[in-house]
């Protein structure tokens, strides 16, 4: 049996979940996200209790690594890292952009060529992934200003589905390119089981010492030196 422990805590609203060869046993939801960091462990113990295995039993643990929060994105990246390294277990990284199109993919196979994801960073300025209808990347995940979506998605081919954050702005931009929207920010924790499982069996592990959150955005201080990545 495969045990996959998934963490998200890259927006208000978070989960531990349990998978089992590619099927939620069981889940809590992270509700209070400024207690991220007291209640994860728990949370983590009160799964593994629900599904009646211990720590060591787990084939993996797979994160939610942003775009997001970048304080709950280091919560929940610390926590999974730090089982990692003591379990001896791999990791897998999951871009939010990624499935929150995979499970409209999943939802809606052959109806479209296009799946595009969007994401609020703040006012004109936003997150974007598209992936087409073998789910083959067609726009890299990248932060991306008001205008260049507006190019990005007039220069798209095809039947478009878009999901993600929805706001007057997108809705309205995507009207125009007569678009199917799907607006909804939150992971669907059964179609990342499955598509965790599928990424397991693939040995889609990254690297625990280099392993960071996906920010996208780069973060510069008031003189314009760019210091980090966000």
């Amino acid at each position: 049996m495969i045990y996959l422990l998934h963490i998200d805590t890259s927006a208000d609203n978070g989960i531990v979940a349990l998978s089992a060869n590619g099927n939620i046993v069981t889940s809590q939801a992270i509700e209070d996200s400024k207690n991220q960091s007291a209640i994860l462990n728990t949370l983590i113990d009160v799964v593994l209790s629900d599904a009646g295995i211990v720590l060591q039993q787990l084939s993996g643990i797979v994160v939610c690594a942003g775009p997001g929060s970048y304080t709950g994105l280091r919560i929940g990246m610390g926590t999974a890292k730090g089982l990692c390294y003591v379990l001896d277990k791999p990791l897998l990284l999951h871009n939010k952009l990624t499935l929150l199109a995979w499970q409209q993919y999943h939802n809606n196979l052959n109806e479209y060529e296009v799946f595009m994801s969007v994401l609020v960073a703040r006012e004109n300025e936003f997150f974007v992934a598209a992936y087409d209808k073998n789910f083959g990347i067609y726009i890299e995940p990248q932060h991306i200003h008001a205008a260049e979506l507006e190019k990005l998605v007039n220069d798209i081919q095809g039947t478009l589905l878009i999901t993600g954050a929805g706001t007057e702005y997108i809705e309205n931009l995507f009207k125009i390119k007569k678009s199917a929207v799907f607006f909804n920010n939150l992971i669907d924790k059964d179609a990342w089981a499955m598509y965790a499982y599928e990424q397991y069996k693939c040995n889609g592990f990254v690297n625990l010492s280099t392993a960071e959150p996906f920010y996208l955005k780069q973060v510069f201080t008031h003189n314009s030196k760019k210091i980090n990545h966000l």
